[in-house]
């Protein structure tokens, strides 16, 4: 935005994401929830601007469904990419391989639970590989909580009632995606509405298609991409006025003829 301003040039802006994704008590198939939560933030291992890294959790579903998302993620075979049925590949860089170890290092000694992951997996002795990483016991205040890790690590909390669901959901800076799973479709909907971002996803993570508008608001950026609302980024709107009366405006008064 600097750099763009010296010139006064346009800019569109499509910036990182710590993203909710709550999960009501009603959901009858919890593995079906499961897969989700685990694909809105493992997915091209967590290296994702959307990924719905913050899971929040109706209290009475919560042990069931962590028990749950632990032997789903012990499931995931992590390989290299070009290995048939490999669901997790290493990270980018070694940069961001250390990155990522230092955010789970620092939510272990703010106190916050490691329930699955956190380490390399035993059977890869190189390579920028990390187990895909729940988190638990997290407060507001922690880094965990608030910043973009860019890698396989979510990080849970609990709720009672739908409004606290939905003050955790916008307790970030950034707003570029959101999603909620619930049977009850009113409810679903009304959940998207209020929640701060640019995406939101019902009963789903992630999925993208390219006929819908993609982009985020808050720390998340600005501009769509996407559909005919990321084209209009590229264009802008020209004003033509003509004026059709044969008489004068007649804002000013004429010259007297002397």
């Amino acid at each position: 935005m600097t750099a763009a301003a010296q010139m006064v040039k346009p800019v569109s802006l499509e910036l990182g994401g710590k993203s909710p994704l709550v999960i009501f008590d009603d959901v009858a198939d919890i593995d079906k929830a499961v897969e989700w939560a685990m694909f809105g933030c493992f997915f091209n291992s967590g290296q994702v601007c959307s990924a719905t890294s913050r899971l929040l959790l109706h209290e009475k579903i919560a042990e069931r469904f962590l028990d749950r998302l632990v032997e789903w993620a012990k499931n995931i075979k992590i390989s290299d990419p070009l290995e048939e049925g490999c669901r997790l590949g290493s990270v980018i860089s070694k940069g961001q391989y250390e990155k990522i170890k230092k955010f789970i290092s620092t939510a272990r000694s703010e106190g916050a639970t490691i329930l699955h992951g956190g380490d390399r997996p035993k059977h890869l002795g190189k390579g920028f590989f990390i187990e895909p990483t729940i988190i638990t016991d997290v407060s507001t205040s922690m880094q965990i909580w608030r910043e973009e890790v860019f890698g396989p690590v979510i990080c849970v909390k609990v709720f009672k009632t739908e409004s606290e669901a939905v003050e955790l959901a916008n307790d970030t800076h950034y707003g570029l995606a959101g999603g909620v799973i619930s049977d009850d479709l009113e409810r679903c909907e009304r959940i998207a509405k209020v929640i701060h971002s640019g995406i939101v996803w019902i009963n789903c993570s992630q999925p993208t298609l390219v006929q819908a508008p993609w982009g985020g608001n808050k720390r998340s950026g600005f501009g769509r991409e996407l559909g005919e609302w990321g084209l209009e980024n590229y264009l802008s709107v020209k004003q033509v006025t003509r004026y059709c009366k044969d008489e004068l405006y007649g804002w000013y008064q004429r010259p007297s003829k002397l």
